[in-house]
């Protein structure tokens, strides 16, 4: 079936000498896999590999195929054109980041357009924004409205946040909570959105602390997430 979409790149990864397997979150069919060949010859001119950078975001004339994994892009063009993204060290490091996280946490083959446009707006956000170093915890929590997993917020003044369950509780829980100054530095984040991103802050140690916690909660509610590669190098450079 030929399908028009938007889409964003998560993952590229090379296969054989000249082609590539690129997993995109596309707003019409969710997470799709595509086998481009030949886009690595130099003789393959139309669609070019840097069409495929981690979060790019495109349009494309696909053909999805029926019981298969792997698809094939007949037209490819970008749709929001980034400024920042590809020269920023900084914001490179959130963009590996983060294409990790979503290649570990989306997995549907389905329409999710409220997730879509949360990162497509996001992203562009992140681009043409100078304000940055709280965006990848920001993004964490609010992505989780839409992985299902967001904090329960009838009691955020209790003592306890159950990290399992993702309830507040005046109840010490057997395991995975926290509580004390990492529960206040925590709840600094909830309701806040990328527009409101500079009320919050924090010191270097408490916001690797926080992103630690983050980390540990989408562990406990998403099966097969794994900690990002690219974790350390966020931490250094924004330490």
């Amino acid at each position: 079936m030929i399908v028009s979409t938007k889409a964003i790149v998560i993952s590229s990864i090379k296969y054989g000498d000249n082609h590539l397997i690129v997993k995109c979150y596309t707003e019409q069919e969710g997470t799709k896999s595509y086998l481009l060949r030949g886009i690595l010859s130099s003789k393959k001119k139309q669609i070019k590999a840097a069409y495929f950078q981690p979060l790019t975001q495109l349009k494309i004339v696909a053909n999805h195929k029926t019981n298969q994994t792997l698809h094939s892009i007949k037209e490819v063009e970008i749709s929001n054109h980034y400024t920042s993204l590809s020269i920023d060290i900084y914001k490179q490091s959130i963009v590996l980041f983060l294409s990790e996280v979503l290649n570990y946490s989306i997995q549907e083959e389905e329409e999710n357009t409220h997730l879509y446009n949360y990162l497509e707006s996001a992203f562009v956000w992140l681009d043409t924004h100078k304000s940055i170093s709280n965006f990848h915890l920001v993004f964490l929590l609010n992505l989780t409205k839409y992985l299902g997993f967001y904090p329960e917020l009838n009691n955020p003044d209790y003592n306890y946040f159950d990290l399992s369950e993702g309830i507040f509780s005046n109840q010490l829980p057997k395991f995975n909570f926290i509580k004390g100054g990492d529960l206040i530095e925590f709840n600094k984040l909830l309701g806040i959105n990328f527009d409101t991103i500079d009320i919050v802050k924090f010191n270097s140690k408490s916001r690797q602390q926080v992103l630690s916690i983050l980390i540990q909660y989408y562990e406990l509610h998403l099966n097969g997430f794994r900690k990002p590669k690219s974790l350390e190098v966020l931490k250094a450079l924004f330490h």
